[in-house]
């Protein structure tokens, strides 16, 4: 049996950052919150005058909740709410790599401990509520009434 011989490029750059695994797509949606910020606050603020970490954090936070809760774009400004939160988680990398940011993260606990603590109530849930089949409700849902109806006297 023969071999293919290989580019010896292919075996320098395997061993390089994987760029190709991010999507081009999250790509394209984080630039439309960089431009939004860029115009707003200016291009590359972040790198010369700083950042702390609770207030972009705080902002990606709030983003991600409105989108989970089902609202697609800020209504301040239009832009896509995970478009703002993936600039806001990008800005702290980036300030983060600059040496530009202000690590304001709260006191340490054991956040770790304590989850993996939590995580067996999981299963136990689980195994309890086996029997039982509730519907569980989704964003398709806001078109239906789901209130239940009052009975008339």
């Amino acid at each position: 049996m023969t071999t293919k011989p290989t580019n010896p490029k292919d075996f320098l750059g395997a061993k390089k950052l994987p760029l190709h695994l991010w999507p081009t797509t999250a790509t394209a949606m984080g630039c439309l919150g960089m431009l939004n910020g860029a115009l707003k606050y200016g291009r590359s603020n972040f790198r010369a005058v700083g950042v702390r970490s609770s207030i972009y954090y705080d902002a990606a936070r709030r983003h991600l909740d409105a989108w989970f809760e089902g609202e697609e774009c800020d209504p301040d400004d239009g832009v896509p709410h995970l478009a703002a939160a993936l600039s806001c988680i990008a800005i702290i990398v980036d300030a983060k790599a600059a040496g530009k940011l202000n690590d304001d993260r709260m006191l340490a606990a054991k956040y770790r401990e304590f989850v993996d603590e939590l995580t067996p109530h999981v299963t136990r849930l689980q195994k309890l509520h086996q029997d039982r089949n509730p519907k569980h409700y989704t964003k398709d849902d806001n078109a239906v009434d789901t209130t239940p109806e009052v009975g008339h006297n």
